[in-house]
């Protein structure tokens, strides 16, 4: 069991909501608007919320695998729940030295190294199954053709703009006309980008946490069974989220 184990998820939730409410909390849009002094403060409430998430989710994913802790109990629970949340403390610690250093954006690098992780051993997969004959060339063509129309389809979603025409109006200055040039506005197709997605199902997946600390009991079981991950009223609510946050946004 990781000590990484919930990543940098918590912090990436932690910032989404700080965003939503900076519109919503008259005093954190003050902050926001108070320059480098407002972005520190916003910046330390924001490692504040990431340690409750983490916390939070960590004790809800430690009591789920209550079966591989050799002594059960609220102690262990408590204990564990804490170690993988100093695990998430410890990588926004490790993202924002990154990005204090000028590399980059510290958080994104982190999700970027997890992502980029897991290709080789996904090729060794692959290469099994061609072995063993799960699968065949030409399948694996039709994966990687699949894959590049995917990675195009979301490249021109992400760069594609709206261009609402502007008309500059020409006015005289002495002998000279100035003005009367055309430009446009550009306006982003994907506006929001993930943000809605992420918030989405961050709020889906913490009753989900909740539910599961009483999965034995009639409540915990009947929300499992039937709004947990995968079921039909989950994905429907998932996309009202979604286009609900798209538009908030």
């Amino acid at each position: 069991f990781s000590i990484f184990a919930m990543s940098i998820t918590p912090y990436i939730n932690a910032s989404i909501i700080m965003q939503l409410m900076t519109v919503v909390i008259p005093h954190l849009e003050r902050l926001s608007k108070e320059g480098e002094e407002g972005r520190k403060k916003i910046t330390q409430y924001i490692r504040y919320l990431t340690v409750v998430l983490a916390f939070v989710q960590g004790l809800g994913m430690v009591i789920g695998v209550r079966g591989a802790l050799y002594e059960p109990g609220p102690l262990a629970y408590v204990i564990t729940a804490l170690t993988i949340t100093a695990g998430t403390v410890f990588l926004m610690w490790m993202g924002e030295q990154i990005t204090e250093k000028g590399i980059g954006n510290g958080i994104s690098l982190i999700i970027f190294a997890g992502i980029v992780s897991r290709v080789p051993q996904g090729a060794v997969s692959i290469y099994e199954y061609l072995q063993a004959g799960t699968i065949n060339i030409f399948s694996l063509l039709i994966l990687v053709v699949i894959g590049v129309l995917v990675i195009a389809g979301v490249v021109a979603v992400q760069e594609g703009q709206r261009r609402i025409p502007v008309q500059y109006a020409k006015r005289v200055v002495g002998r000279r006309v100035y003005g009367g040039q055309t430009t446009h506005l550009p306006l982003k197709v994907n506006q929001a980008g993930v943000i809605p997605v992420i918030f989405a199902s961050s709020l889906l997946m913490f009753p989900e946490t909740i539910a599961n600390w009483f999965r034995d009991t009639a409540v915990g079981a009947f929300y499992i069974n039937w709004f947990g991950w995968g079921t039909a009223p989950h994905t429907i609510f998932y996309a009202l989220l979604i286009i609900g946050f798209t538009y908030f946004y």
